[in-house]
């Protein structure tokens, strides 16, 4: 079905919560799903620089509901307040999985539970928070989970013998393996959803091929250099502003039409209109979806039955 990024349904009584919303599509979704009227509430590891992306969303929509929150993906305890904080509200009726790690260390690093440091930040802490939010999503009514993918899974493989690619690091191996372990969360937690005869939906998205220098700027958010500017533009041909990757992540939040065994992303693959794509067979494998979900579940700390 054909989607207008530029006249987007009424989302007023609507509350939407960004993960990792101060920056790039993460902050360009809050501010579009702003104007089109819903209550955003950004949680974000940086606060100083959650509060620029706050301010710049009001300075720039008028009227604009939102706020910022702790989080930190790599913390349990911080995961957690967010989650009790999110069950006493009253509904919560998107939650986009956004935040993660773009440029991985040259060298493995682990956080705070040795857990390695790119599936913690972009899969773990994800798995983690929905395990416990869950409750509050289930209060709407058809609420949803969006998980942003990436092109990176079709270039990669998830090494589930070595999750934590003890044996076998390099950042490119961390990036695209985290990103697939995402999709794969995502398809899985729809597949379970579905058996527990949930109103709740998990969708899987990808943004395209987004570059910073091809996106409009905005004071304290989005300041790249004319270097950055004249590099990315170089690329147009194949590449798109953060602004039009946030296109997919709001229409998989506004888009009533939308089911959850598809897979959205830009019409041209890498940019254009948010339509129907095609997820790799390995992201949607239930055999995958399977075998992945506990070791997530082992690697969060966080047992994860959907009832």
């Amino acid at each position: 079905m054909a989607w207008d990024p530029a006249e987007l349904p009424d989302a007023h009584g609507t509350t939407v919560v960004i993960t990792g919303g101060n920056a790039g599509v993460g902050y360009f979704t809050g501010e579009q799903l702003a104007r089109a009227g819903a209550r955003v509430v950004l949680a974000c590891r940086d606060q100083e620089r959650a509060e620029a992306a706050v301010a710049a969303i009001r300075r720039r929509v008028r009227g604009a509901r939102v706020e910022a929150t702790p989080l930190d993906l790599t913390d349990h305890a911080s995961i957690d307040a967010l989650a009790d904080a999110l069950l006493e509200r009253e509904r919560v009726d998107a939650l986009v999985l956004n935040a993660g790690m773009v440029h991985p260390p040259r060298e493995r690093r682990t956080d705070r539970y040795g857990n390695e440091l790119v599936l913690s930040t972009n899969v773990l802490g994800h798995f983690r928070l929905v395990a416990r939010a869950l409750p509050a999503l289930e209060r709407g009514e058809g609420a949803r989970i969006v998980s942003l993918g990436s092109l990176a899974s079709r270039l990669g493989t998830l090494r589930l013998d070595d999750l934590q690619l003890e044996r076998s690091y390099t950042s490119w191996r961390a990036y695209s393996g985290s990103k697939i372990a995402a999709q794969v969360f995502g398809f899985e937690l729809e597949r379970r959803l579905r058996a527990a005869g949930s109103a709740v939906t998990s969708l899987v998205v990808h943004p395209g091929y987004s570059t910073s220098g091809r996106t409009p700027g905005v004071h304290g958010v989005n300041q790249p250099s004319r270097a950055k500017r004249f590099a990315d533009n170089l690329q147009a041909a194949w590449t798109q502003g953060k602004d039009h990757g946030a296109w997919v992540p709001v229409r998989a939040v506004l888009d009533p039409t939308l089911t959850a065994d598809g897979y959205l992303g830009p019409a041209g693959l890498t940019k254009g209109a948010p339509a129907a794509g095609r997820a790799t067979r390995s992201s949607r494998s239930p055999r995958t979806g399977a075998r992945l979900w506990p070791l997530l579940e082992a690697a969060s700390g966080q047992e994860f039955t959907v009832r």
